[in-house]
């Protein structure tokens, strides 16, 4: 892709605020894809927050806002910035976050986690 090619592709905002694309990768992923066992989606979660466990590995990036992730019977505050991690079959979910809060979600791997409980 051209500078200028990147340059015309709009980057996507949610509501105010600046764009959720990582400036490493604007314009270089859409914001729902999959390829091969990764799939990887922009998630605008709202309260309450109820998850079942999910069959593959998970790793959330927090594009904007901040909370408590719930997981494993842990608590886990996060801000925008931070990586979190969520192995397969385990119960988790976002509990106190901000209204502004953003995060990709990128599925992984294979059925059951890349390392079985």
């Amino acid at each position: 892709m051209t500078d200028e090619q990147s340059r015309s592709k709009p980057s996507v905002s949610v509501g105010a605020g600046p764009s959720v694309y990582p400036r490493s990768i604007r314009g270089a992923i859409d914001p729902g894809s999959k390829a091969g066992t990764c799939d990887v989606k922009l998630a605008l979660p709202v309260p309450p927050n109820e998850q079942a466990p999910h069959t593959q590995d998970e790793i959330y990036v927090i594009a904007r806002g901040r909370g408590v992730l719930l997981h494993d019977g842990k608590r886990d505050s996060f801000e925008a910035g931070d990586l979190l991690f969520v192995a397969a079959g385990i119960e988790h979910r976002f509990e106190a976050f901000t209204e502004d809060f953003a995060i990709w979600r990128v599925f992984y791997g294979a059925e059951g986690g890349e390392i079985p409980a």
